[in-house]
C-alpha cells in the first residue's frame, strides 16, 4: 500500500513547547483531528530482525579507561608519554615522593609493557586518578594488585593507602611484601570506610635497595556481573537496560586511523597505530598501550575478549570492526605493501577462529586460557570505517571478503559507503557494493534536526533486493530533546524499512563529562555518577519495544514546515591552514554593491570573529590568517537579508594543511553554510551546513588547493539555491529546499504477547489529535502507554534528568478511535488484540 506522507503547516513548530499533558481520549465529535493514521486491516511488512537497533562503543571521550573499563588507577603501567597527547609523561596521575623515576630498561616487566617505576631506598608514588579523582564508597571492597621485583635482602615492605585529597583516611592500609628479585604478582584488598570521588592511592615503600613497580591496580570488587578486569558497574547496567541486539566495537576512527603496521617491540613499535585485535588479548599486563586517535593513551584493558564477553553477557550479537589498510576520519591514505595486506587478512581469520574455533586451535585455546571455551559465535564482521578513498577501499574489501567467504562462507561481511549519507564516494561505493552483491553497506550520517524531519522517507526507495543497510553512527547535531525528538521521527522510518535497514546504533554511546572530544553522545559520566541522555531514552523506548514485524500502515492530514531563503552575514575562515582573502564584495544580481573591502586601507574594522581563533591581519592589500595551527578561525561581515545575491572574492593558501572555508548565511545563532576547499587534508571539498559546533554535508566532491595559487570563488546564492563557481567554472549546487514534517508514526506487532505497537512522534509545538483506524481489529479497551515529553531545548545533565518515560494505562481504545498526541513527544500504545 503507498505512504501517504504528511503535512502539517505552520513553520514554529518545531521551536516552542507546551507543558507535558498526559491527555484523556477524545472522541471524534470533540475535536476535528489533525492527522489520521490508518492500519492495514491485512497486509503483512516487513520482519524486525533481533539485531534491529544496537549500540556502537568507540574509545572517544575517555569511554573506555576511566569509563566502561572499571579500572581506577590513571597510567597504571607507566605507559604515557609525549605521543599520547602533549605534556603526557611515564608519571602523568602520579605524584612520586623520594627517589622515583620511570624507566625503560632490559629490567622491564615484558617486551609489550616496557616502562616500569623504579624506586631507590624509602619512596612512594600517589595516583590520583581519572578527573578530580578515584571514587570509592563506604563499606566496598576494592582489589589492589602490583606487579613487583626487588634486590633489597629480605624483601621490601610496601604499604597501600587510599586517602582524600586532603589526606583523610578511607580505608585500612594495606601490607605487602615483595620477596625477590623476580617479577611477582602481588595482591589485596581494601575495604573503604568512607565515601569521596576525591581519593588517590598511595602505594610506599620503606625498605633499602631497588624496588621495580609496573601495573599498579585497583578495581571495585562490585564490577558488572562481578567479572575480574571487569566493567564499570552503572554503565554496563545501563547499556544492558537498552537491551541492544549487538554490539559494534572498537570504532570508529581509532579502527583505521595511524600506522596499520602492528606492535613490533624489537624494530621500534609504531605508537599511534591502527587498532589491533592482537594488541587486546591475553593477560592485561602483556597489552601494550597505544596512543588513541581521540588525544590520548589506551591501555587496551578493555580488549576483544571483553568485548566478545560483554555482548554475550547482554544478549547481544558482536559485530567488531576491523582495519582495511586505507585510512579515514580525515588522514586519506592508503598503505601500499602487499605483505602488509595479507597479514591483516590473516589476522581476520584468526579473529574468527578467536571467536569460534574450538580449544585445539591456537586461537580459540587463547580463548579458552583467557576464561571461555565455549566459542562466542561470531556471525558478522565489518571490514573499514568511513574511509574516503573509495578505489584503494574497494580493492582492499574484496581481499578480505574473499579470504573470510572461502573460510567461513556463512559469515556476514559488511562493508561501507565511506563518511557522509550523500556525495561522490557514497556513490561510488553504493555502485561497487550493489554490483557486486555485498552482505550488507555501513552508512554512517550526523546531521540537523531538521536533516532527519525532511528524510523520514530515505530508505522507501532502496533497491529492496540489493545489499542491505547497517546505520552504524547516526545521531543529530546536539543533545537537546528537540534532537532526540528528530531521531524518534527518523527511527519510524527505518522501521518501516526494515526488509532494507536491517540494523542502526546510535552514535557515540558513552562520553566523560569532563574529557569530551565529540558530542552528542547517549550516555553521559563522570568518576562516579551517570545519566542517559534524551537521546538515551529515545534509543531505550525504541529498542525495548520493536516487536517482530511491522504492520503497513498510512498518515494524512497536517502539512509541511517550508525552508526559508539564505540569509545572514557572510564569513572567511581557515582550518590548520595560512590563507589570504582579497576583493571581498556582495553583490544584487544587477550589480547593486550591498558590501566590499579590498583591504587596501589596511584594516578590517567590518570583520568580527566569531570565536577568538587565529591570527587576523589586514596586510598588503589583503585579509590574512597567518597560523596554521588553528582550527576553524572563522571572521564575518556584512549582514545580508536580500534572499538573492553574490558573494565573490579572491584566495590564495599560504601554507599548511588544507584550502578555503568560505562562509554565508552566518547567523547569530551559530546556523551557517560554509564552501569547504581543499578540506580532509587537502583531498575534499565540501558545502556544508553548520548547525551551533556541528556540520552536516550537503555537496561532497574530491579537491585540492595549490599553495601560492590564488583563486576566484563565487557563491550565487537565489533563495535556497546556490550555485558555486570556481575560476568562473561551475564547481558545484545545491538546493536547501527540503520541507520538514514533524509528525511520523510507525506500527509494530509484538506476536508474543500479542499486541501492536503504536508508536507516534509529535515534533511540534501543538498537541495533534489523531484518528487510529486499526484496520478492524479486535483490540481491548485498555493499553499501556509510554510517553517522552517536555521542553525541545531541555537537556538531562548530571544534575537534573528533565526527559524521563512516563508509563500509564489508557482507556477508552477501540479499533477506531481518537488520541491527543502531546506537544513534542513520542508515544508507544501497546494494544493488546483479541
Amino acid at each position: 500500500m503507498p505512504r501517504i506522507r504528511t503535512r502539517l503547516a505552520g513553520a514554529a513548530a518545531l521551536l516552542v513547547s507546551l507543558p507535558l499533558a498526559v491527555a484523556p481520549p477524545v472522541s471524534a465529535a470533540a475535536a476535528e483531528p489533525d492527522y489520521s493514521i490508518r492500519v492495514s486491516p491485512d497486509a503483512t511488512g516487513p520482519a524486525l530482525s533481533k539485531q534491529q537497533y544496537g549500540v556502537f562503543f568507540e574509545d572517544i571521550n575517555y569511554a573506555a579507561d576511566g569509563g566502561l573499563y572499571a579500572e581506577l588507577v590513571r597510567n597504571r603501567s607507566f605507559e604515557f608519554t609525549a605521543t599520547d597527547a602533549a605534556g603526557f609523561t611515564g608519571l602523568t596521575a602520579w605524584t612520586p615522593t623520594g627517589a622515583a623515576t620511570v624507566v625503560n630498561d632490559d629490567q622491564r616487566l615484558n617486551e609489550r609493557n616496557r616502562n616500569y617505576l623504579k624506586l631507590t631506598g624509602p619512596a612512594a608514588v600517589t595516583n590520583a586518578g581519572y578527573d578530580t579523582g578515584i571514587a570509592v564508597r563506604d563499606g566496598a571492597t576494592y582489589d589492589f594488585s602490583v606487579w613487583a621485583r626487588t634486590d633489597a635482602a629480605g624483601g621490601a615492605p610496601l604499604t597501600v593507602t587510599l586517602r582524600t585529597s586532603d589526606g583523610a583516611a578511607l580505608a585500612a592500609p594495606l601490607r605487602l611484601t615483595a620477596k625477590s628479585d623476580t617479577w611477582t604478582r602481588y595482591t589485596g584488598t581494601l575495604r573503604a570506610t568512607g565515601t569521596s570521588d576525591r581519593a588517590r592511592l598511595t602505594v610506599d615503600s620503606r625498605g633499602a635497595g631497588t624496588l621495580r613497580l609496573d601495573e599498579i591496580s585497583l578495581f571495585p570488587r562490585d564490577t558488572y556481573k562481578g567479572r575480574r578486569n571487569g566493567l564499570r558497574k552503572d554503565l554496563a547496567e545501563k547499556i544492558e537496560a537498552l537491551h541492544p541486539g549487538f554490539v559494534r566495537f572498537p570504532g570508529g576512527c581509532l579502527v583505521n586511523t595511524g600506522s596499520m603496521y602492528p606492535y613490533d617491540a624489537a624494530n621500534g613499535y609504531p605508537r599511534a597505530r591502527s587498532y589491533q585485535w592482537k594488541d587486546t588479548v591475553g593477560p592485561v599486563e602483556t597489552r601494550a598501550t597505544n596512543k588513541n586517535f581521540w588525544g590520548y593513551n589506551q591501555s587496551y584493558g578493555l580488549g576483544y575478549y571483553e568485548y566478545f564477553q560483554f555482548s554475550e553477557d547482554i544478549g547481544a550479537m558482536p559485530l567488531p570492526v576491523l582495519p582495511a589498510l586505507v585510512t579515514g576520519c580525515g588522514q586519506n591514505r592508503a598503505t601500499n605493501d602487499p605483505a602488509l595486506l595479507r597479514q591483516h587478512i590473516q589476522d581476520a581469520l584468526d579473529l574468527i577462529e578467536f571467536a569460534n574455533g574450538p580449544v585445539t586451535s591456537t586461537w580459540g585455546r587463547l580463548r579458552a586460557d583467557m576464561g571461555h571455551p565455549k566459542p562466542f559465535g561470531l556471525t558478522t564482521v565489518a571490514v573499514g570505517n568511513e574511509e574516503n578513498l573509495p578505489e584503494e577501499y574497494w580493492a582492499n574489501f574484496l581481499q578480505f571478503e574473499s579470504a573470510i567467504k572461502a573460510k567461513h562462507p556463512d559469515i556476514t561481511v559488511v562493508s561501507n559507503s565511506g563518511p557522509d549519507d550523500q556525495g561522490g564516494t557514497f556513490e561510488n561505493l553504493w555502485a561497487k557494493n550493489r554490483s557486486h552483491g555485498s552482505d550488507m553497506v555501513d552508512e554512517h550520517y550526523y546531521n540537523s534536526p531538521a536533516w532527519f524531519l525532511q528524510n523520514n522517507a530515505r530508505y522507501d526507495t532502496y533497491d529492496r533486493n540489493g545489499p542491505k543497510v547497517f546505520l552504524g553512527e547516526y545521531a543529530s547535531l546536539d543533545a537537546k530533546f528537540s534532537n532526540s525528538l528528530a531521531e524518534a521521527a527518523y527511527m519510524t522510518g527505518l522501521e518501516r524499512n526494515a526488509d532494507v535497514v536491517k540494523m542502526a546504533s546510535y552514535a557515540p554511546l558513552l562520553a566523560n563529562i569532563d574529557n569530551v572530544q565529540w558530542k552528542p553522545d547517549m550516555i553521559w559520566f563522570d568518576n562516579d555518577e551517570s545519566w542517559g541522555s534524551t537521546s538515551y531514552q529515545v534509543q531505550k523506548l525504541f529498542m525495548n519495544n520493536v516487536g517482530d514485524r511491522v504492520v503497513p500502515s498510512t498518515v494524512s492530514g497536517g502539512g509541511v514546515v517550508r525552508p526559508r531563503p539564505i540569509t545572514g552575514a557572510v564569513g572567511l575562515s581557515t582550518w590548520r591552514t595560512a590563507a589570504t582573502y582579497d576583493d571581498v564584495k556582495v553583490t544584487r544580481p544587477d550589480g547593486t554593491v550591498l558590501f566590499s573591502d579590498d583591504f587596501n586601507d589596511g584594516d578590517a574594522d567590518g570583520w568580527t570573529a566569531v570565536q577568538p581563533r587565529g591570527t587576523w591581519t589586514a596586510t598588503g592589500g589583503g585579509y590574512a590568517q597567518t597560523d596554521t595551527a588553528s582550527e576553524d578561525t572563522m571572521v564575518k561581515a556584512a549582514t545580508i537579508t536580500d534572499t538573492d545575491y553574490d558573494y565573490t572574492l579572491k584566495a590564495t593558501k599560504q601554507a599548511g594543511a588544507e584550502g578555503f572555508l568560505v562562509a554565508f548565511g552566518v547567523q547569530e545563532t551559530g546556523n551557517f553554510y560554509w564552501w569547504n576547499l581543499g578540506g580532509w587534508n587537502n583531498t575534499q571539498g565540501a558545502v556544508e551546513k553548520g548547525v551551533t559546533s556541528a556540520k552536516e554535508q550537503l555537496l561532497t566532491k574530491p579537491n585540492t588547493v595549490e599553495t601560492g595559487r590564488t583563486y576566484d570563488l563565487k557563491v550565487q546564492v537565489r533563495g535556497t539555491r546556490v550555485t558555486l563557481l570556481l575560476d568562473g567554472v561551475e564547481w558545484g549546487s545545491f538546493d536547501d529546499n527540503a520541507v520538514t514534517e514533524p509528525f511520523a508514526q510507525v506500527v509494530t506487532t509484538d506476536t508474543k504477547t500479542g499486541e501492536l505497537i503504536v508508536k507516534v512522534v509529535n515534533a511540534q509545538d501543538k498537541p495533534a489529535v489523531t484518528r487510529i483506524d486499526l484496520g478492524g481489529r479486535k483490540v481491548a479497551t485498555t493499553a499501556k502507554m509510554t510517553v517522552l515529553a517536555g521542553d525541545p531545548g531541555e537537556q538531562n545533565t548530571r544534575t537534573a534528568e528533565p526527559i524521563q518515560p512516563v508509563t500509564s494505562t489508557v482507556r477508552g481504545v477501540s479499533a477506531d478511535f481518537t488520541r491527543e498526541f502531546p506537544a513534542n513527544s513520542v508515544t508507544f500504545l501497546r494494544i493488546r488484540t483479541r
